[in-house]
């Protein structure tokens, strides 16, 4: 089974509701759609969602880096050769980790295919089903509030509150979910790099002292600020998560080795894809610091791909994969299923996935 193909598309999925985060808002998904075809056949899927305020990377430059640069590099090459591909991936292009894990994440699901192995058991076997929180957006108090009951009513028990852009209003915030929620939902916080190192402290310090029992703060401080974030770690009581800071495995090593933070979230998307996801997930398995799985708003193949690597390790705990949720519709056919708040994971090699409907060929 060699590369043959590489087919580029785009699908453009509308929100249930804008999404708005201390960095942005966003009313609708673009994600580019990557089909790998071999000498057989056999079909492998990759996506990647542009997020140009996080990873860099746009739609043109995520196209142009397929089709002109990375892809070429991997044609003819077989797919049970996985580490060769993944290491022309690594090195065939600087960045553009977006890019790299449209195809890592197509490559993955071939080999799968190409062996009849999920890839959850591929990575472990862990576990065939995790639960994810669901994010509430950036709004007033009152909205968030309303938002916030209508997931608990679903049937989440953990949420994610968009939080950063205005210090006294993020405290009513969290103040009048807690009190409209109660106890027994987790609330974790996302700054989104919305608060300066000393600010973080006052904040979640409040927060401590009112008792509203944060599970976690994600990114509090801005992504290169390590010593900020450090600052913060060791002066809070609450558990820091890095994510904007935590880009890929070399940034995650040198926040593990400075002890800057209590938590990893990992992203396919800022990883490059499964294979250097898998090398963050090493580390903190080495230092023994727990590990959250998270997305950009991407369709159902990158989130049935982090639910896969989710499912094979142990260190990841928590899930913040809620991105084909929030969609108001699912292109994809097969791969991960919902029930409530958890996701189950296929059975069918590779990703499990068939088909994407709808989706638009790029020339």
């Amino acid at each position: 089974m060699k590369i043959e193909e590489i087919q580029i598309g785009k699908v453009s999925i509308p929100l249930k509701k804008p999404f708005k985060t201390a960095l942005r808002r966003v009313d609708s998904a673009e994600d580019i759609i990557i089909k790998v075809i071999t000498d057989t056949s056999e079909v492998g899927f990759g996506n990647a969602p542009p997020t140009a305020v996080i990873t860099g990377d746009s739609q043109d430059s995520i196209i142009a880096s397929i089709r002109d640069t990375l892809g070429p590099k991997i044609i003819g090459m077989p797919i049970n050769n996985l580490e060769g591909i993944m290491t022309i991936l690594d090195a065939g292009m600087l960045h553009n980790h977006s890019a790299k894990a449209a195809l890592d994440i197509a490559v993955h699901d071939l080999f799968g295919k190409c062996f009849g192995l999920p890839l959850y058991k591929l990575f472990g076997g862990f576990r065939t089903s995790l639960e994810t929180d669901l994010t509430i957006s950036l709004n007033s108090p009152e909205e968030m509030v309303r938002d916030a009951l209508e997931a608990v009513a679903q049937g989440y028990t953990a949420l994610k509150l968009k939080v950063g852009n205005d210090p006294a209003l993020d405290v009513q915030r969290v103040q009048a979910i807690r009190g409209a929620v109660g106890r027994a939902i987790k609330i974790r916080l996302d700054a989104n790099q919305g608060w300066g190192a000393k600010e973080a402290v006052r904040i979640i310090q409040r927060f401590e002292t009112d008792g509203l029992d944060i599970e976690l703060v994600e990114q509090p401080v801005k992504a290169h600020d390590l010593e900020g974030l450090k600052y913060v770690t060791d002066r809070v009581a609450t558990d820091i998560m890095a994510d904007e800071s935590a880009f890929g495995p070399f940034e995650v090593f040198q926040l593990l080795s400075l002890r800057a933070c209590d938590l990893i979230n990992i992203k396919l998307m800022k990883a490059g894809g499964l294979h250097n996801a898998l090398k963050i997930v090493h580390f903190a398995e080495t230092m023994d610091v727990q590990c959250m799985i998270g997305c950009m708003l991407e369709c159902k193949i990158g989130i049935t791909a982090a639910a896969s690597l989710a499912g094979g390790k142990r260190i990841i705990t928590r899930a913040d994969l809620d991105a084909a949720v929030l969609l108001a519709e699912d292109p994809v056919v097969g791969g991960v299923s919902f029930c409530k708040n958890q996701l189950l994971i296929p059975d069918a090699p590779g990703l499990g996935i068939t088909d994407i409907i709808g989706w638009q060929p790029v020339e």
